[in-house]
């Protein structure tokens, strides 16, 4: 069990005169205001923490925030369209990719500039990834809030007799008694 401290005040001296860093525009108190909140703000600021890796065969539908570690098996182009957006044309692409771990493999949905990463044969980290449910299959994906990092070589073997979007699932309501 650890203490801190917490500032609740700072006291300045100005011409003479005491006065609470709050309470005053002066010159001298706006600096110690701004160096107040940029206290408070690293105290708020929650710790950074190592990220938890998670293998293919545990994600499960309806869940996010996972890391993973996955070669890219095989990708294929699915959608490939430009778009006028004002001045400049916005070309959406979409691709889905097979990719793996040694525990299974599960579709991946590329969008954008996540097609370019997603080469057959590279290992990637997938971070904050999430699963999408398409026509009752698992679909792993990683939206605006996630990042695709190109990594070195895994030394693993991708499992192929596991896909995990060959599962259909489907939604039922459940009755609690």
């Amino acid at each position: 069990m650890g203490f801190g401290f917490k500032i609740l005040h700072v006291r300045l001296q100005y011409h003479g005169r005491s006065q609470i860093a709050e309470g005053s525009d002066r010159r001298p108190l706006f600096a110690a205001k701004d160096s107040i909140k940029a206290i408070k703000m690293a105290e708020s600021k929650p710790a950074m923490r190592k990220p938890d890796f998670t293998k293919v065969n545990q994600l499960r539908p309806g869940t996010s925030g996972h890391t993973l570690t996955v070669k890219v098996v095989s990708s294929k182009t699915v959608l490939q369209k430009g778009r006028a957006a004002g001045s400049q044309v916005r070309q959406m692409r979409l691709a889905e990719c097979l990719v793996g771990d040694e525990t299974g493999m599960i579709v991946f949905t590329a969008r954008n500039e996540q097609v370019d990463l997603m080469k057959p044969d590279a290992t990637v980290i997938l971070r904050n990834a999430k699963i999408d449910m398409f026509k009752g299959s698992m679909r792993l994906a990683v939206d605006k809030w996630g990042r695709i990092e190109v990594t070195d070589p895994a030394d693993f073997t991708v499992k192929e007799d596991n896909n995990l979007s060959l599962i259909e699932y489907e939604l039922v309501t459940v009755v609690e008694e």
